[in-house]
């Protein structure tokens, strides 16, 4: 493929023709689901955000309402907004909604108590419970960064700490995280074998190629439909299936802790349109003067930006590997 030159390289690159995409996917569902897995139908975690709610309109639309059942699996981190446009999504989609509070699992396997004990050795004063989240330090595009993450913590008169996370703290508070997503995969997979169902996996490109998922958690599933498309072209395949408009209004979030939080500011560190491109340009070699002119960046960010891609490629490819063995067995 030629690479584009400087004025045929922008957002219209991602333009997909949606009607054709939704029917190819729709087909690709009902063939690998039926044919491949020998299912009979699909379970699919909605969220209130717009991957589980494109992945459950896709469903619907290749197997039929009668052959999908959505699950909301909320916990304290989940507002009461999500599981609203939950609601709403299967509403509209006329498929079967089960909830289950997942706090008391949580609650019970120590998840809070160990996110508690990491959030009190970096500020010792705050209560457990504290609501706090992970955030990246610095700024990608401005600075060469390595890998380091700040605490934001809400202290009981309403007051933000914000202070470098050190890695014990980072990895215990993450491992306690990661637990919400795989009890998650643990109640699809369970309600799924139970109805002879596959669990439909929600990641978009970006997710899935940049490692922003958790290994035997949410990173586990049996398809992926959407995975190969750019979060750009998520949110216009949204738009185009008819997903309510309270849902196509999201920013992408992770309401995995207990402060609002977006994807930008604890993964990406970009936003996505902006990464969507990156990834684009990085997936087909284009030249780096090309994408900074055609992206409005200098030289520089675009090398740090790739680089930082480069990094969390490699990482999502070890994430998502098989289990490896000494030998392979006859």
């Amino acid at each position: 493929m030629t690479a584009p030159t400087p004025t045929d390289f922008g957002p219209h690159v991602l333009t997909l023709d949606l009607a054709a995409e939704s029917a190819r996917i729709e087909g690709w569902l009902r063939q690998t689901i039926a044919r491949t897995l020998h299912r009979r139908g699909a379970i699919v975690a909605v969220s209130g955000g717009i991957d589980s709610a494109v992945c459950a309109a896709l469903a619907q639309r290749a197997l039929g309402k009668d052959r999908v059942e959505a699950l909301f699996l909320p916990e304290t981190a989940n507002s009461s907004a999500s599981a609203e446009r939950a609601r709403e999504l299967c509403e509209w989609l006329e498929v079967p909604l089960q909830e289950q509070d997942i706090q008391p699992t949580l609650q019970a396997l120590g998840c809070y108590r160990l996110q508690d004990d990491a959030i009190r050795s970096v500020f010792p004063d705050l209560p457990p419970g504290s609501p706090h989240k992970i955030a990246i330090a610095g700024d990608l595009l401005d600075r060469d960064r390595s890998n380091l993450f700040d605490l934001v913590a809400q202290a009981p008169d309403g007051e933000l700490r914000r202070a470098r996370l050190p890695l014990d703290a980072y990895l215990q508070l993450t491992a306690a995280t990661n637990m919400k997503q795989r009890v998650r995969k643990l109640l699809e997979y369970s309600r799924a074998e139970a109805r002879n169902y596959a669990v439909i996996g929600t990641p978009n490109r970006l997710e899935y190629e940049l490692g922003f998922f958790v290994r035997g958690g949410d990173g586990l599933a049996d398809l992926k439909p959407i995975a190969h498309l750019y979060k750009t072209q998520v949110y216009a395949l949204a738009k185009h299936l008819g997903v309510p408009a309270s849902i196509q209004s999201q920013p992408p979030s992770t309401e995995t802790y207990t402060l609002p939080q977006t994807q930008q500011e604890f993964f990406f560190a970009l936003p996505f349109h902006q990464l969507d491109l990156l990834l684009w340009a990085r997936d087909r070699a284009v030249p780096h003067d090309r994408i900074a002119a055609g992206m409005g960046l200098s030289a520089e960010q675009v090398e740090r930006a790739l680089r930082d891609i480069e990094s969390k490629h490699k990482v999502a490819e070890r994430l998502d590997q098989r289990a490896l063995v000494m030998e392979a067995p006859r």
